[in-house]
């Protein structure tokens, strides 16, 4: 008898055991989906992760119903993937299914309603929500949840459906639906009879007294004679309102044309002009032996090139060759978004064998891109970390974008991971190699490299020869002891923004602060507004007029008047990217000044037309969020402005000051990157700081000596490992005690200097629930395997007190 072990999409730990039914025991294989039933009548697509002959000893093991896939679906690769990642995350198996897989391809059974067989409905008994929902069930036999609503009050659903079961009408089903359904477009075409065997001046003369039928008769007959071969839309014939649909019709009638159905992917192709790759600088072509030596000796690469060095260059001549060998491409971006130029770049050079897969794409388009890649029909892949979980045939190279971007590890969505090191592991299952890429590394990737553990290829030069752009720092305290500033701005950095615009160039002012104001404060009083679910206030926005919440996303109007004392004295605190947008709108009333920030792109094509007015040089000055340090690769920014660099620095974060200096660089590196006569202005009340002057100086060892220094000296990362545990519940002293009772489990096993908390979380309270965290520091080698099971020892013993099941545990590892 053979027995499975099941991964289902339940965030519950391991696996869960299977009998194979006998008919079913030959063609089972590890990696395919599954039917298999789950306390009570539930029923859910399992993953075959493991088989075996041992039976369970403590229980009888339920039979699996049946298999979904003449195939493995899931690769072996693939398989080993799910595991380390379950097992270094601390995540359990159930988690990365739910994540890894589109919801279309994991079928769940729904709750379906039917008529009890042989029941006797006395219909003058019923009243009107009962009566529809029995004649729906007798003209369509099963109907879910979802559908009853179409007919029946929401709030009447439950009493409606609660009353036909008392009476013994209808009873409960479960059934399980496929819910991806292919996309079909509708083609026309004349019948082939009667262009085989009918007189068409016959049917031609037939059709006088009907000229529209006539036109389009022919016109379908022309586009069919002139190319056997081509499919004719139906779509296409009444694109321009001439003909109708009821012409078409009565040709069907007549037995002339008929319509038929084709399958088509959702995702269009690229069909352009296909571009050759430019030809590598001598800079670049050194670099690119680096790279060939690094993956001859089976090492994975960290590309460190300056702004504008031409990275993507050298990426395109490894995925050219990767392609060549046979072999497929998986380049990883943080935002699909943002990376507009670099997509059509490479849409051009390889035209169909593109294929893209990130969160815009709706499920049905996922799944396609799904079965794309496991038909091998992808040979390169543009997407998001999301797309580490599809089904490769024969990956052979991983490009890392943009490798230090925290985009690669989010904490809002399960399974908690960094895409960066998984797709470091996931390369060694398929034998391939992967390219970390980045003008501003990740203190972990420049201390692994500088440890031999990553290949280091720098790129100091930009592309062409062009100059690196000029870094001046303006001290702002002293600019505003001589009075020789205008609001948020010292007359320099204004007098240089003139200078470009004079010059026919285009400025980006950074700001990384969403909203107008931080806060709106009662200045008799001193009330600000709160979020009504989170410890934090609410940020004002002058565009929308009202107050809202980063975090959970509340929103309210704009108070008059002090909710408090009723006054009326009420000042806006804190300065927004809204606020510095006015403020230079105002100083240069005659010059387009537009603004990139999450809530000014939200709308359709928003990015597309904002780059086109850029590109275009229609607008003069963009002011943005972090989001303007990404791919904006434009020939005329000649100016880069941060007039409140100093709020990027005073974070409670350790990682602080490598995020200031990375997103300093990375904006830098937009300006001048064809004239090399590029200049940052960094607008500071301390320019003293180490930050400050190590980015003037611009020199690449220095900074990465003095970040690992601080690193090593408070034992951060890449010096120790990070394991952070949250705790969150509605009732904050439950919470409270139950953080307090795991850390003294913690100590029970770790050493005392390895645990800092527990302590109330930055933000004590989100969404409703408060936070309390613990931090582990825990020390790198061999003894981190064994630390991190008595983590896992630990968490279990807490998981076995009832009174704190309620709690709700996240752990972050490396986060």
């Amino acid at each position: 008898m053979q027995y499975a072990q099941i991964i289902l999409p339940l965030n519950l730990k391991g696996t869960f055991t299977y009998k194979v039914p006998e008919e079913l025991d030959s063609k089972i294989q590890e990696g395919m989906r599954v039917l298999v039933p789950f306390g009570g009548k539930k029923i859910y697509t399992g993953i075959i992760f493991e088989l075996h002959d041992l039976a369970p000893e403590d229980f009888v093991a339920k039979e699996v119903i049946s298999i979904l896939d003449d195939y493995p679906i899931v690769p072996s690769q693939q398989i080993n993937f799910w595991n380390w990642l379950s097992n270094y995350y601390l995540c359990n198996l159930g988690e990365i299914y739910r994540f890894a897989f589109p919801s279309s391809l994991k079928l769940e059974s729904e709750t379906y309603l039917k008529l009890k067989p042989n029941a006797v409905i006395e219909f003058e008994n019923l009243d009107v929500n009962e009566m529809y929902l029995v004649q729906a069930l007798e003209v369509r036999q099963l109907i879910n949840l979802t559908d009853i609503e179409a007919f029946i009050p929401k709030k009447e659903i439950i009493k409606t459906i609660n009353s036909l079961i008392d009476l013994q009408y209808i009873e409960i089903d479960e059934k399980v639906a496929e819910k991806y359904k292919a996309k079909e477009v509708a083609y026309v075409k004349v019948k082939d009879e009667v262009l085989e065997n009918q007189n068409l001046t016959e049917i031609l003369l037939q059709l006088n007294r009907a000229k529209k039928q006539k036109e389009l008769f022919l016109n379908i007959i022309e586009k069919q004679t002139e190319n056997p071969d081509l499919h004719i839309k139906k779509s296409e014939l009444f694109e321009d309102g001439y003909f109708g649909s009821s012409h078409f019709k009565a040709l069907a009638d007549k037995n002339l044309v008929e319509e038929y159905y084709l399958q088509k992917d959702r995702i269009e192709s690229y069909e352009g002009e296909i571009e050759e790759i430019d030809e590598l600088s001598e800079a670049q072509k050194e670099a690119r032996i680096e790279v060939d030596e690094a993956f001859e000796e089976k090492k994975n690469v960290l590309l460190h090139g300056v702004t504008s060095s031409g990275k993507t260059h050298i990426y395109l001549e490894k995925i050219e060759e990767c392609i060549n060998e046979g072999k497929n491409v998986l380049f990883l971006l943080p935002e699909i978004s943002l990376t507009k130029q670099i997509t059509q770049r490479l849409e051009k050079k390889y035209g169909r064998q593109l294929g893209f897969y990130h969160q815009k794409l709706t499920d049905f388009e996922k799944v396609e891109v799904w079965r794309r890649i496991k038909n091998n029909d992808i040979k390169i892949l543009i997407a998001t970390r999301n797309a580490l979980f599809l089904p490769y045939q024969n990956l052979g190279l991983i490009i890392v974008d943009e490798e230090h971007d925290s985009a690669y590890r989010p904490r809002e969505v399960s399974p908690f991971f960094n895409a960066k090191d998984a797709a470091l592991v996931l390369a060694g299952f398929y034998d391939a190699r992967v390219i970390l890429g980045s003008a501003t590394p990740s203190v972990e990737s420049y201390y692994l490299a500088r440890k031999e553990k990553l290949q280091y290829v720098f790129l100091n030069e930009r592309f062409g020869n062009v100059k690196l752009p000029e870094f001046e720092l303006i001290n702002f305290k002293e600019a505003q002891d001589s009075k020789k500033v205008s609001g948020n701005f010292s007359l320099q950095l204004i007098d240089e923004i003139k200078k470009t615009l004079d010059e026919k160039n285009q400025t980006i002012i950074l700001h990384n602060r969403r909203g107008y104001a931080s806060v709106i404060e009662c200045e008799t009083c001193g009330y600000v507004n709160y979020c009504s679910n989170c410890d934090v206030v609410l940020t004002y926005h002058k565009a929308a007029n009202e107050m809202k919440c980063h975090y959970c996303g509340q929103r309210a109007s704009k108070p008059r008047a002090c909710p408090k004392c009723h006054s009326e004295n009420l000042n806006e605190r804190g300065v927004g990217v809204e606020q510095i947008h006015e403020e230079i709108s105002k100083i240069f009333p005659e010059n387009e000044v537009d603004r990139m920030d999450v809530d000014s792109m939200r709308k359709k094509f928003a990015y597309e037309k904002l780059y086109e007015k850029i590109e275009d040089r229609e607008t003069d000055i963009i002011v943005g969020t972090q989001m303007i340090s990404k791919g904006l690769d434009f020939d005329h920014i000649e100016l880069v402005a941060i007039p409140k660099a100093d709020s990027m620095l005073y974070v409670q974060d350790f990682r602080a000051e490598e995020r200031a200096y990375q997103l300093i660089t990375q904006v830098s590196g937009r300006a001048g990157r064809v004239s090399g006569t590029g200049k940052i202005l960094i607008q500071t009340y301390n320019p003293d700081h180490s930050v400050f002057q190590l980015i003037k100086m611009n020199n690449v060892t220095k900074i990465y000596k003095y970040f690992l220094t601080e690193r090593q000296k408070f034992h951060y990362p890449p010096f120790t490992k990070l394991i952070m545990i949250e705790l969150k519940h509605i009732k904050d002293d439950k919470v409270n005690r139950a953080s307090q009772f795991l850390g003294s489990i913690l100590r029970k096993y770790l050493p005392e200097d390895c645990i800092l908390g527990p302590e109330r979380a930055q933000i004590a309270r989100l969404n409703n629930l408060y936070q309390f965290q613990i931090l582990l520091k825990l020390p790198r080698g061999k003894n981190y395997d064994k630390f991190k099971n008595l983590v896992l020892l630990s968490l279990k013993e807490f998981d076995e007190i009832t009174a704190y099941q309620s709690i709700k545990k996240e752990v972050f590892v490396d986060f």
